[in-house]
């Protein structure tokens, strides 16, 4: 007699927020679907959604508080969690009928609330990994080819404008070996490029003493920046690394992109240049000769990307810290900008400081220093045509094909579009004639 097989509860997910609430909402619907869960593509087939909530700006937490009441309205069945779950006052008073509120990363929890809100019947078809570990990702949000790598949780900084420590606690960073199994099962399953994320890759293993831990291949791996970016560059064919604050032994990095183990780009969040400012901030490394030290990273690897971001209108900037920070631009000459308008957010010390700066001028500073960054980057770009640079693709048409090189992080930088490029494949690393350029994107054809 065949066995019926019990219908499993369905699950939608609602993901906000940076890379990093994206690896942990694929942490929690792959522990979802090992205990038997479904996943729902819309509102209407699932019996509860839940809400990953971005809480960094007010602005983030206005669209997560929409994204909450979307949810309520066309299904009605909601669990909250992610960064704003740490207010689950605000969330219950807007929103009382949430069925559970959840913070950050705080995985177990969510996880139990979806089992109470719709039970899962227990049954070894279903069960895929009975007991399975919170941290195994199986289930990916993103492409096939490319895989975020969340390395450390938490920030040992207290920047004037952020709550994420708040939020998310002190830094504890993931043991090294545990991260590069991770590494070897993406690339084993398709993956081509990891994106190396935390909020604060530079700061990686501090908490872990920097650490030796044995491989069960042989040798060890010591829990540091340098020696993980080196391990992983030895997995996967692409790695690239975000949020690495300037600290001195960032230099060791940049002989492993020389070398071609990872890719020549870095994402640091500057936040601004002038000094007065920096310190109003209380930045990390603000004393440090960046200039000087961009200089010698590119002696040492000439296509070096460095992408930052930058806040304008902070409380007390003056005309003079904007002229600081137009002229270092000129200077640093960062290949990839990104620039917001200062916003409070409840329970930041920049709050409090003097001198707010009018929205009127906000806007204006904004508008400058978007002008002067993007003539930077189109003359970068513009260097480029003629020669030949990798491109990883990420999207095959019926005419060509859209991609990115190595100076571009998806969703965020810029991209290469590629003509007479249908016979490639989404994931092919491949060699491209760079043709021509705008303020933001390359056109080419493959070699």
């Amino acid at each position: 007699m065949a066995t019926v097989l019990p219908s499993p509860p369905r699950v939608g997910m609602v993901s906000l927020g940076c890379p990093k609430n994206l690896v942990d909402s694929e942490r929690i619907l792959s522990r979802l679907r090992a205990d038997g869960y479904a996943m729902s593509p819309d509102y209407a087939g699932a019996d509860v959604v839940l809400v990953n909530t971005c809480g960094f700006l007010d602005s983030a937490k206005e669209e997560s508080l929409e994204a909450i009441g979307e949810a309520i309205a066309e299904n009605g069945r909601v669990i909250v969690t992610g960064c704003m779950g740490s207010e689950a006052d605000t969330i219950r008073a807007r929103f009382p009928q949430v069925l559970a509120v959840t913070g950050a990363h705080q995985y177990e929890q969510v996880v139990a609330s979806v089992h109470e809100a719709a039970p899962a019947p227990r049954s070894p078809y279903l069960d895929l990994v009975p007991g399975g570990a919170v941290e195994d990702t199986d289930l990916k949000l993103t492409p096939r080819h490319y895989s975020y790598l969340k390395i450390s949780e938490g920030c040992n900084h207290r920047c004037s404008f952020c709550i994420i420590p708040s939020l998310r606690g002190d830094l504890a960073s993931r043991r090294p070996d545990a991260i590069l199994r991770e590494a070897e099962k993406l690339v084993a399953a398709g993956t081509r490029e990891l994106l190396v994320i935390s909020q604060d890759t530079s700061a990686y293993g501090l908490d872990l003493r920097h650490a030796d831990y044995p491989l069960k291949s042989g040798g060890s791996v010591r829990a540091h920046m340098t020696d993980l970016a080196r391990a992983l560059g030895r997995i996967a064919p692409w790695v690239r690394l975000h949020y690495v604050y300037p600290y001195p032994h960032v230099d060791q990095v940049i002989p492993l992109m020389a070398e071609g183990l990872v890719l020549p780009y870095l994402d640091i969040p500057f936040q601004h240049a002038s000094p007065a400012v920096l310190r109003r901030m209380k930045r990390p490394a603000n004393d440090a000769k960046v200039l000087e030290r961009l200089r010698a990273w590119r002696s040492i690897c000439p296509d070096i990307a460095i992408r930052s971001t930058f806040v304008v209108g902070f409380p007390g900037e003056t005309e003079d810290d904007v002229r600081y920070l137009l002229d270092w631009l000129d200077e640093a000459q960062l290949d990839r900008v990104g620039a917001f308008r200062f916003e409070p957010v409840a329970g930041a010390a920049a709050n409090d400081l003097p001198d707010p700066v009018p929205e009127a001028v906000k806007e204006e500073r904004y508008a400058r220093v978007m002008e002067r960054t993007a003539a930077i980057s189109a003359a970068k770009l513009a260097a480029k045509v003629g020669r030949t640079l990798p491109v990883i693709i990420d999207e095959v048409g019926d005419e060509g094909a859209t991609g990115r090189s190595e100076a571009d992080a998806p969703e965020i930088d810029g991209q290469v579009f590629l003509r007479d490029a249908a016979h490639l494949a989404v994931g092919d690393i491949v060699p491209v004639e760079i043709e021509d350029a705008d303020e933001h994107d390359l056109y080419g054809v493959p070699v």
